[in-house]
């Protein structure tokens, strides 16, 4: 006789019923978030929004449109995403269609992670209030509101989980298929989504290897090959296989410092999601750990929270401390909280998820001023309102021709300047190739504008060219700077000649 596995099917037949409410849940609350912060004017405070934005138009606004503008740091999958609906100037002006996308995105996610713990905790409270854990932090809503990419991190993180979850109990033909296709498309959005997918891969593995290696290793080719073809990606389109180098100043403290490295990312993490939060992440932790040993398989859950090897790693090599690296590891402690709760006898899981859920709340209530994600989101406010004297010298006598700008140093700007009209197709960067270069090499020969980004990071690459070799703005007039940012131009013989603006920096 074959086993009754209709608890199975009634526990999942009710937890898709719950995953779908928290979806409805998610996207009313998803979307007043946005309005609010749009009332703010705060969707594009953050200057990797707007250069998100940027990296998604310039498949088609670009001097040399096409494959090849997607082949840089970020990984492709949120900007092709993004590319059909930011075709509009409306769009790619306010970044409102690529916020909807966030929120689809979370929403999703969250549905799917509703789903995972009605099977993990056989709770319907606390399927519903972990996912409200993560939705409700004022630091997740805003970044949801944003045209960031960690929602759509989050989003295919928990239904990466689930669907391998799944695979784990019938490893059939569509299962495995829905798994590797969840953890491609999680590989190809952040590289938090590269520890997430790895460790999915291999804990899944670990679960399956009764079955036999065949079925075992299904997964992990998916991530190796998907890795791989973006690695690929980025050679066809820039001559290396990684673009690692100099978009950073190591100047963070923890730099080749393990103890203030670990400082920097609990500090982080219970800055974002309260003690409570983290607490009972690392209590959920050892316990995920003792499945792990036993191969149970709410083991899987630690893959959530091993995103929290990026930053850690990012630190470690000296990258500024940016405390939206740890989004995804507040979200990943909910997870393992959540998943805990099996363990407690079962009238008590509700009401352990239920003061959870109060304590996060006490700790960050929605739409908190000062929540850290926010006031992050607002660090560059000065400078970008110093740029306005730049934008509105260059829009009143630009003609036409190619402005030479970095875009991995000043895509934010560029998206700021479209409020004035500019186009991507108006810069020559570094997304063009053969032309950059050689503007790069004689900058008189073919542009007759620059801009320069000359604090952030150190100064861009033209800022750097300019230091080591002053002749390399020969022939060019600095007539307009704000905010970090000069503007040149040639044929003046004068800063007066060309009616210079702003303040010349000490």
């Amino acid at each position: 006789m074959t086993p009754d596995n209709s608890p199975s099917i009634a526990r999942a037949s009710r937890g898709a019923i719950v995953g779908w409410s928290v979806f409805v849940g998610a996207a009313i609350i998803g979307t007043v978030a946005a309005v609010h912060y749009a009332r703010l004017d705060l969707i594009l405070s953050h200057y990797d929004a707007r250069g998100h934005l940027v990296v998604a138009r310039r498949l088609a606004d670009s001097l040399t449109p096409g494959w090849r503008q997607l082949g840089a740091l970020w990984l492709p999958l949120p900007h092709l995403l993004d590319a059909l609906p930011l075709l509009s100037w409306w769009g790619y002006q306010t970044g409102y269609p690529v916020v909807a996308i966030s929120i689809l995105s979370l929403t999703l996610g969250l549905g799917a992670l509703a789903r995972y713990l009605v099977m993990q905790t056989d709770s319907y409270v606390v399927a519903a209030a972990i996912p409200a854990i993560i939705l409700v932090n004022p630091n997740v809503l805003y970044l949801q509101s944003t045209p960031m990419t960690e929602p759509l991190l989050l989003g295919l993180g928990f239904t990466s989980l689930l669907l391998v979850d799944r695979w784990i109990d019938e490893p059939d033909g569509p299962r495995t298929w829905q798994a590797r296709l969840a953890l491609a498309a999680l590989t190809l959005t952040r590289y938090e989504g590269w520890c997430i997918a790895a460790t999915l891969a291999a804990l899944g593995a670990w679960l399956q290897w009764r079955r036999g290696p065949r079925v075992a290793l299904a997964l992990c080719p998916t991530f190796l090959a998907t890795a791989f073809a973006f690695l690929l990606l980025g050679y066809g389109a820039t001559g290396t296989f990684f673009l690692s180098d100099s978009f950073f100043v190591p100047d963070n403290p923890a730099h080749h410092a393990p103890v203030l490295v670990l400082e920097q990312v609990t500090s982080g993490t219970a800055a974002l999601g309260g003690r409570a939060v983290v607490a009972a992440g690392i209590l959920g932790a050892l316990a995920c750990l003792a499945a792990l040993i036993r191969r149970r398989r709410e083991c899987l859950a630690l893959a959530v929270l091993a995103a929290v090897a990026l930053p850690a790693s990012a630190f470690y090599e000296g990258h500024p401390f940016r405390v939206r690296y740890m989004v995804t590891v507040v979200a990943g402690c909910a997870v393992l909280a959540g998943v805990a709760t099996r363990y407690l006898p079962r009238p008590t899981r509700a009401i352990v998820a239920l003061v959870l859920l109060v304590a996060s709340l006490w700790a960050h209530p929605p739409f908190e001023a000062n929540a850290p994600m926010v006031l992050e989101a607002q660090w560059e406010t000065p400078q970008r309102q110093g740029r306005e004297a730049v934008t509105r010298y260059l829009s009143a006598v630009y003609d036409g021709t190619p402005v030479l700008a970095s875009m991995s140093s000043l895509g934010h700007y560029m998206q700021e300047a479209s409020r004035a009209g500019f186009a991507l197709r108006h810069f020559l960067h570094e997304g063009n190739g053969d032309l950059w270069m050689a503007a790069l090499a004689a900058p008189l020969r073919h542009v007759r504008w620059m801009l320069i980004e000359e604090h952030a990071e150190g100064g861009d690459v033209l800022a750097q060219r300019l230091r080591s070799d002053p002749s390399f703005s020969r022939g060019f007039t600095r007539v307009a700077e704000g905010g970090g940012l000069a503007l040149y131009r040639t044929g003046c013989t004068s800063e007066s000649d060309c009616g210079a603006v702003g303040r010349r920096s000490p």
